[in-house]
């Protein structure tokens, strides 16, 4: 019997035009650029533009990480997509990414996780490609959050962006080798006790209309570091390594106290960590696999390396993914 394990063949990534300086947002809502960043560590956003969607935002990346990885739509068994901001109640979202990127066969569906939801479209990836169900697929996290935040809260209107990011995966056997590239592991994790701490307040079940973004921000801080060091340390642990064994931690981009203080948690040096909440800020479900193509597109992250991608999201969720590139 053979053994497959899913490999990264390509990463790409799309941004809209649009970008939203802290100081224009300052303009907007009673916020500062020095409040903003100190807080945050967030420059600036890129927001969709109207008649701009999510599924417009996913073929792109979608099309840049097929293209990397020598592949077309008509390639594809699967597609997987993260997102918390879907075009439509339904169909999945993922449904019109297949229909325009020309894949035929297989199946697309949506994933909802929030800012975890790209862990989780991995995971499941991984999974269908490891039985055999599938030999190639497309994992996606694209969010258009600008439309479900309330621009009167600086609380939380200057934390979020827009944009997409995806990984092509193909299935390659198993050969037992130590320094064999793929994915490793997945490990995932939710808590629904915490729904109120980070949730949007609307729904076609419960009020008919989205609603907007509502956050407790000290108690998921305090949330996001615990259980992002947990699960970092549980995906070392299943592979036998520790974070020392670590080239790259490609995190979720919510706060860049977040980042640095999982990282002190962990022991690890920053200069290891990437880091693109800065000019992104929190794409959710969308950061991770941007900063994972930020950091391949720049020459940082290199075949044969060692990368831990993580993220926490509302509900809550969080996971971990240990990959070799």
């Amino acid at each position: 019997m053979i053994l497959y394990r899913s490999q990264i063949e390509g990463v790409g990534s799309y941004l809209p035009d649009r970008v939203l300086d802290n100081a224009e947002l300052a303009r907007m809502v009673d916020t500062s650029d020095e409040w903003i960043l100190e807080r945050t560590g967030i420059h600036r956003r890129h927001i969709a533009a109207e008649g701009q969607f999510t599924s417009d935002l996913a073929t792109r990346a979608g099309e840049r990480a097929l293209a990397a990885a020598g592949m077309t739509g008509g390639d594809l068994d699967l597609i997987v997509l993260a997102t918390a901001t879907p075009d439509h109640t339904f169909p999945a979202t993922a449904t019109k990414v297949q229909a325009r990127l020309g894949m035929t066969r297989g199946a697309a569906l949506d994933v909802q996780a929030v800012c975890s939801g790209f862990i989780y479209a991995l995971s499941i990836a991984d999974n269908f490609l490891r039985l055999g169900q599938a030999r190639t697929a497309l994992v996606i996290g694209a969010e258009t959050f600008s439309r479900i935040l309330d621009w009167n809260d600086r609380t939380t209107c200057v934390l979020f962006g827009d944009g997409a990011g995806a990984v092509a995966l193909r299935a390659v056997p198993v050969t037992g080798k130590p320094d064999e590239r793929g994915i490793l592991s997945t490990h995932l994790h939710s808590d629904g006790r915490h729904h109120d701490m980070l949730y949007v307040d609307g729904g076609p079940s419960t009020t008919r209309t989205t609603g907007f973004l509502r956050m407790m921000g000290r108690e998921v801080f305090r949330h996001a570091v615990a259980n992002l060091a947990q699960v970092v340390d549980e995906a070392m642990s299943a592979n036998g390594m520790r974070a020392s064994d670590l080239d790259w931690l490609v995190p979720h981009q919510a706060n860049r106290r977040i980042i640095d203080g999982t990282a002190r948690k962990l022991g690890l040096d920053t200069a290891k960590v990437i880091v693109t909440v800065g000019e992104h800020a929190n794409t959710s479900a969308a950061s991770i696999p941007l900063a994972l193509a930020q950091g391949v597109g720049d020459g940082r992250i290199r075949k044969g390396q060692l990368v831990l991608l993580e993220a926490m999201g509302g509900g809550f969720t969080w996971g971990a993914g240990l990959v070799r590139m």
